[in-house]
C-alpha cells in the first residue's frame, strides 16, 4: 500500500474546502493515516489491530459530509459514502445493511479494474491501432503457393506486392496518428449488452437477486455483438477498451479488490441519528433498533457474500455522523456505541464563518458565481462590505428560522443573483459590482417578514 499524506497534510488539503472543525478534521486525518500504519505492524499484530470508529455529531450545514467527500479524494482506498436511512430490518421492505459492504466491493472492483487497464493502456493502443489499420486496409488473402516451373518469378512479384502493402500501410499509419483521418467512419463489431428485461416485485433484501439473476443470464447466454458505424476516434477509443478488457487478469483484479476492502476499506455512515432511538412498536420507529442490530455484526467484524466472495468487515474503517438534534449518541444500543469509540463534536457556524466560507475555499461561492459569468463576459465584484452583510443575512435567518448551516448561503446567493443571472446575456461586456446596499434592497424585504424568509431563503 502507498504511504498516504501525513495527518498534518490531511488537515491541509481539507483546509482547502472547510472552514473551521479542526477537531473533526484531525480525527479523521488519524484515521486515514492508520490505515497505513496498521499495514506496516508485524503480521501477528495486524490482525489484533481493530479501527477506531468515528462519531461526527454536528447540526446540518457544518461540514459534516463535505469532510466525507473531501476525504474520499485524499483515501487511495475504496470509499463508500450512504445514508443509514436507507436501511430497515430484515424482514421490512429495504435495503440491508450487507449491501453497503457489496457496493464498497463494487467500487473497489472497478478501481482495480481501472488501474489495470491503465498499466495495459499504451500495449492495447497498439492492437487497437493495428485493428483500425486492418480494417482501413484489409490485408490480402495469401497468395497461392508458386508452382516449381515459376518460383523464382512468382516470388519477386509477391515480394514487390508486399512491401506496396507494407508501404501503404505506414502511409495511412501516419495518416491515421495525424489525426487526418478523423472525419472518416469505420464499422466495427461491438458486444451487445443487451439483456432480457428482467422485473421481480417482492420484498427486502431482493433487490440484489434482481441483479444476480441478469448476471447469471448474462453469463449463460452466448455472447452476441453488434456492427456500428462510428468515427476512426470513438472506433479506436472503442477498441482500446475492448483490448484493454482482454488484456487484464479478472481474477487477480477481484481478489486485489477484496483485499483493498478487508485492509483498507472506509464508509461513511451518515444520517445515523435517523436509526437511533428505541423501539416504540408502531410506526415508522418500529425498525430503528433492528437495524442497529443488524448493523451491529458489519461494524463488529463479520464475512458477507458478495458476488465476487466472501468479504471479511473487521477491519473496515466505519465513520458515522448526524446531528442528534432529537435523539442523542447514548440513545444507540450499548453494543453499537461501544464500536464507535471516538466522538467528535462539530461546532454551529457564525457569522466570522460565512465570510470565510464566501471568500477563502478554492471552491467558495464567490468563485464559483464569477465564473459562471464569466463565461457570458460579465465581470462580477464583490465588495467587502457587500460580502459581509450576505454573512450577517445568513446568521440571522438561521437564527430565526431553521439552521442549516452554510446551505444557507447557496440559497441567498442564489436569490440575491437571480436578476444577474437572467439578464447575464445582455449584459455582455460589463462589470457588476454588488455592494452593501444592493444586497440590501434585493433581500431587505424578505428578511423583514419572517413568514417570507421562512419559505424563500
Amino acid at each position: 500500500m502507498q504511504q498516504p499524506l501525513t495527518p498534518a497534510e490531511i488537515v491541509s488539503e481539507l483546509d482547502k474546502y472547510i472552514i473551521g472543525q479542526k477537531d473533526a478534521k484531525r480525527m479523521v486525518a488519524i484515521a486515514l493515516r492508520n490505515r497505513w500504519r496498521r499495514q506496516q505492524v508485524p503480521e501477528h499484530l495486524r490482525d489484533e489491530i481493530t479501527p477506531k470508529n468515528i462519531i461526527m455529531i454536528g447540526p446540518t450545514g457544518v461540514g459534516k459530509t463535505e469532510i466525507a467527500r473531501r476525504l474520499a479524494r485524499l483515501a487511495q482506498s475504496p470509499f463508500l459514502k450512504i445514508e443509514a436511512s436507507k436501511f430497515t430490518e430484515v424482514g421490512y421492505v429495504g435495503r440491508d445493511v450487507e449491501s453497503m459492504i457489496r457496493d464498497l466491493t463494487e467500487l473497489a472492483v472497478s478501481m482495480v479494474r481501472s488501474e489495470e487497464m491503465e498499466a495495459v493502456k499504451v500495449k492495447a493502443e497498439e492492437i487497437a491501432e493495428e485493428k483500425l489499420l486492418d480494417i482501413l486496409l484489409p490485408p490480402r488473402r495469401q497468395a497461392a503457393l508458386p508452382t516449381a516451373s515459376s518460383e523464382s518469378e512468382d516470388l519477386e512479384v509477391a515480394q514487390e506486392t508486399s512491401s506496396k502493402a507494407d508501404n501503404t500501410r505506414e502511409k495511412l499509419r501516419k495518416l491515421l496518428r495525424d489525426g487526418s483521418l478523423d472525419d472518416r467512419y469505420v464499422e466495427i463489431d461491438v458486444p451487445d449488452r443487451t439483456l432480457p428485461m428482467i422485473e421481480i416485485f417482492a420484498g427486502a433484501g431482493l433487490d440484489e437477486m434482481d441483479y444476480g439473476l441478469r448476471e447469471m443470464l448474462g453469463g449463460m447466454l452466448p455472447k452476441r455483438t453488434k456492427r456500428r458505424k462510428v468515427k476512426i476516434p470513438e472506433a479506436r477509443e472503442l477498441l482500446i477498451q475492448e483490448e484493454s478488457q482482454r488484456l487484464i487478469d479478472m481474477e487477480r483484479v477481484i481478489k486485489s479488490a477484496i483485499e483493498r476492502v478487508e485492509h483498507s476499506g472506509i464508509i461513511f455512515l451518515d444520517e445515523i441519528d435517523k436509526i437511533a432511538g428505541r423501539e416504540s412498536g408502531k410506526g415508522p420507529d418500529v425498525s430503528r433498533e433492528g437495524v442497529q442490530r443488524d448493523l451491529l455484526p458489519i461494524v463488529e467484524g463479520s464475512t458477507v457474500t458478495t458476488k465476487y466472495g466472501m468479504v471479511r468487515t473487521d477491519h473496515i474503517l466505519f465513520i458515522a455522523s448526524g446531528a442528534f438534534h432529537i435523539a442523542k449518541p447514548a440513545d444507540l444500543i450499548p453494543e453499537l456505541q461501544g464500536r464507535f469509540p471516538i466522538r467528535v463534536e462539530l461546532r454551529s457556524l457564525n457569522k466570522e464563518d460565512f465570510i470565510r466560507i464566501l471568500k477563502e475555499p478554492e471552491n467558495a461561492l464567490i468563485l464559483q458565481y464569477r465564473a459562471l459569468l464569466k463565461t457570458e463576459e460579465v465581470e462580477l465584484v464583490f465588495e467587502d462590505e457587500a460580502i459581509d452583510e450576505i454573512a450577517e443575512i445568513a446568521f440571522q435567518v438561521n437564527s430565526r428560522t431553521e439552521n442549516i448551516g452554510a446551505r444557507r448561503l447557496h440559497t441567498i446567493m442564489e436569490k440575491l443573483l437571480s436578476d444577474v443571472s437572467f439578464n447575464a446575456p445582455e449584459l455582455q461586456g460589463r462589470t457588476i459590482r454588488i455592494t452593501r446596499e444592493y444586497v440590501r434592497e434585493t433581500l431587505q424585504e424578505i428578511i423583514r417578514d419572517e413568514d417570507l424568509s421562512r419559505y424563500i431563503l
